[in-house]
Formats: C-alpha cells, sequence, structure tokens
C-alpha cells in the first residue's frame, strides 16, 4: 500500500488558511481592529435643495456616533416622499410641505399612522439674474408673468431694463425639474394653485446647476435656494405687490417671514421615528446641528 500523500493544491489551501489565521491574531494583538459598528443605517432622500446641508449633517453625526451610518441621497422632494410613503426610508428631505393626498396615501399604506413632520432649516427662496443684468428688484405678480402660462412679460425692455450681452432681449427662463419641492413651491407661491408654468423654460435636476446656468446666460433669470448663490449671479430683491419695498432674501427676512419666498424646510418620518432616528433629529434640532444650517447658508430655526 502506498503511504497517504497530501495533494499540492490541499498544502496550498492549508498554508493559506493557517497564514490567515497568525496574521489575523497579529492584527488583534497589535489592537488594529477596526472599530464596532452597530451596524445601524438612517437612510434619507429627497429635496436637492436640502442635499448639502443633509450631506453635512450625515458627516457630523458620524464623528458623534460613529456606530450610526446616515446615507443621503437626493432626487428631489418628490422622491423623498414617494419613497418614505413606500417604505423604503426612515426620512424623507422635502423643501415644501407633504400635499394632503400625499398625507392621506403615506396614512393608509402605514396602518393609519400619519407622517411626522420636522421644520429643521428656513431658507428664502432666491431669484437670481446674471450679475451683469442692472434689474436690482422685481414684483411678485411681474415675476408671474415671466414664469406663468400666458404671461405677458417676455422681454427685460419690458422691464424697464437693457441687459448687457442679450442681445436678442429675450428673458431666458430657467427652472427644476417637477420631482422638486422647489418647482411645487415656487409655482404655488408665485403662480398660485390653479396656474401652471409657461412652456419653453429650460429645467435642471438640482439647485447649484439652475444658478450655474444663470450664471454663464445674461438673458437668464431662475430660482434657487439662498445657499447656492456665487459671484457669477445677482440675488433680486422681491416686493409683494408693485409700489411695496422690495425685499432682499436674508436670514432676518426668513425669520420674521417679510420676505415674500420665505419657507421652511422639512424632514419626515412616517409616523414615530425609530429611537435611533430620533436622536438625530434631536441632534439636527440642537444648536450644534442648526450651526451646520448657517455654516452651509441656510436660517437656523431660531436665529443665530
Amino acid at each position: 500500500m502506498q503511504p497517504f500523500r497530501l495533494r499540492p493544491i490541499t498544502l496550498l489551501v492549508c498554508a493559506v488558511c493557517l497564514n490567515a489565521a497568525c496574521s489575523g491574531g497579529e492584527k488583534r494583538e497589535a489592537g488594529s481592529a477596526p472599530a464596532p459598528s452597530s451596524g445601524v443605517v438612517i437612510r434619507i432622500t429627497g429635496s436637492d435643495t436640502m442635499v448639502n446641508l443633509v450631506q453635512a449633517w450625515a458627516e457630523n453625526y458620524k464623528k458623534k456616533r460613529p456606530d450610526i451610518s446616515v446615507q443621503v441621497a437626493g432626487g428631489g422632494s418628490g422622491v423623498g416622499i414617494a419613497g418614505l410613503i413606500d417604505g423604503i426610508l426612515d426620512l424623507a428631505a422635502s423643501s415644501r410641505e407633504m400635499e394632503p393626498s400625499e398625507i392621506e396615501r403615506a396614512t393608509q399604506k402605514h396602518g393609519g399612522v400619519k407622517p411626522k413632520e420636522y421644520a429643521v432649516a428656513l431658507d428664502a427662496l432666491s431669484v437670481y439674474v446674471h450679475k451683469d443684468n442692472p434689474i436690482d428688484a422685481i414684483a411678485m405678480e411681474d415675476l408671474a408673468e415671466i414664469y406663468g402660462d400666458k404671461g405677458k412679460i417676455d422681454k427685460w425692455s419690458q422691464l424697464g431694463v437693457k441687459v448687457p450681452g442679450c442681445a436678442s432681449d429675450t428673458i431666458v427662463r430657467v427652472g427644476r425639474q417637477n420631482s422638486s419641492g422647489t418647482y411645487v413651491y415656487f409655482r404655488e407661491a408665485v403662480l398660485g394653485r390653479q396656474r401652471e408654468y409657461k412652456l419653453g423654460s429650460i429645467d435642471q435636476s438640482g439647485s447649484k446647476d439652475v444658478v450655474a446656468l444663470v450664471g454663464r446666460t445674461p438673458c437668464a433669470i431662475g430660482y434657487s435656494g439662498m445657499a447656492y448663490a456665487t459671484p457669477e449671479v445677482k440675488t433680486l430683491e422681491l416686493a409683494k405687490q408693485k409700489g411695496q419695498p422690495p425685499v432682499a432674501p436674508s436670514s432676518q427676512s426668513a425669520l420674521d417671514k417679510s420676505y415674500p419666498l420665505a419657507r421652511a424646510l422639512y424632514l419626515y418620518s412616517p409616523g414615530e421615528p425609530k429611537p435611533h432616528v430620533k436622536e438625530f433629529l434631536d441632534w439636527v434640532l440642537s444648536p450644534e446641528g442648526q450651526k451646520i444650517v448657517t455654516d452651509i447658508g441656510f436660517v437656523p430655526l431660531h436665529g443665530s
């Protein structure tokens, strides 16, 4: 009888396993094993206006609670609210309030439990033009005539200005896609619930994209969150009605609501949040979390 022999491949596997075991032991002895993680995840999706803010919250919260991972995605308020209704999110970020029909659908989907709303920051939704545009202020009704269906203003000269670099004099309207909470909010606040947008606008998927396009287009006008202002654009003051003094978007005008497009920014949970989600929300609303609101360029709920 021939003596028993280990095949070469078996010897190789044994050697690899032995080496891995020894290496693993050395790492543990050296104290270089990764920090323990509970595997707890908070999933937040929604408003593109808020995505930079929510991401900043996530990164800073990780320093406080390394055992919790906050995963953030944009896509628009409508996308976040749809995910909340479908039960795939812990929180939806929204730059508008949930519609009654959305609340009803969420309540039915979650066994009669209504979603819970948390106002987490303030914004003065800003109207931007190219930095060389001589216009400084605009009335809400003129804004409605620029953006609204059957609106009668389509030339800058109708507003009494001549824009350098805009030979056509035609106003180029820049807006957001219809899944955006800002798209919905602007329509309701400026046009009214019964009026639709005029066709022919250039709709962007992101807040920063709106500002970037306006900044390189002398004929353009657009709307976006106050935190997205750049040196390439001018922010217009807004008057509630013609003849009334216009108000600039600012922390103070957002707080006292003297600015016509002052609004809150929201996080929604599907009913009472889980304990680890509630702890995150409490931190967002704490002085530490609200300081990040200021750092990003929005307005904390109770001022600076």
